[in-house]
């Protein structure tokens, strides 16, 4: 099943839906999806590394434009849902609290956890949550994203030959490592946040 998966992914490297369907991956992921868009990402550069400039551009726009629908989620729901999740976690208040810190270690909090494991979506709900600057947002999100998908992009293609041969060769290996690390990042931030 995996090689099918992968399969797949490399050979939609080719059609035309390709990139509709990674930045589509890329925008839920940042609001409310938990498959990062790398799983489209990587086979698809590593069958076009040519491209994968392009496929970088397309994960950073969508993810970004799906960081702002989260920041939404964060800011608008917070009175009927955020609000009452708070009290029944006991956390009431400390609201004022969180927000202060926020205010001031925001940018910190949005570019190092844009560039790890943890879920961005947790990062985009929480500034919104926290009435964190929206300008700043976007921008420190467009860094850190940005960041992430264009290391990947450089990576891919320059060394895209070898890295396709040593995927291929242990892909069971490295999807259950990618599948470690993306459940290491929720714990991480259940336990951070």
């Amino acid at each position: 099943m995996l090689r099918r998966i992968y399969d797949w992914c490399i050979a939609a490297a080719d059609k035309p839906y390709a990139l509709w369907l990674m930045a589509a991956v890329s925008f839920a992921e940042s609001s409310f999806f938990p498959v990062p868009p790398d799983i489209m990402l990587i086979p698809m550069a590593l069958a076009r590394p040519q491209r994968a400039w392009i496929y970088a551009m397309v994960c950073t726009i969508a993810s970004v434009t799906g960081g702002v629908l989260g920041y939404a989620i964060g800011a608008l729901l917070y009175d009927s849902v955020g609000q009452w999740l708070i009290q029944l976690y006991g956390y009431g208040n400390q609201v004022d609290a969180f927000r202060a810190s926020y205010a001031e270690y925001g940018a910190w909090i949005i570019l190092l956890k844009g560039l790890t494991p943890i879920p961005y979506k947790i990062v985009t709900i929480t500034s919104g949550f926290a009435g964190y600057d929206i300008w700043l947002f976007v921008l420190f999100s467009v860094i850190t994203r940005g960041g992430r998908f264009f290391v990947l992009a450089v990576l891919l293609n320059r060394y895209g030959a070898t890295i396709r041969h040593h995927i291929e060769k242990r892909l069971g290996f490295w999807v259950t490592i990618g599948a470690i690390v993306l459940v290491l990042g929720f714990v991480a931030a259940l336990w951070l946040f």
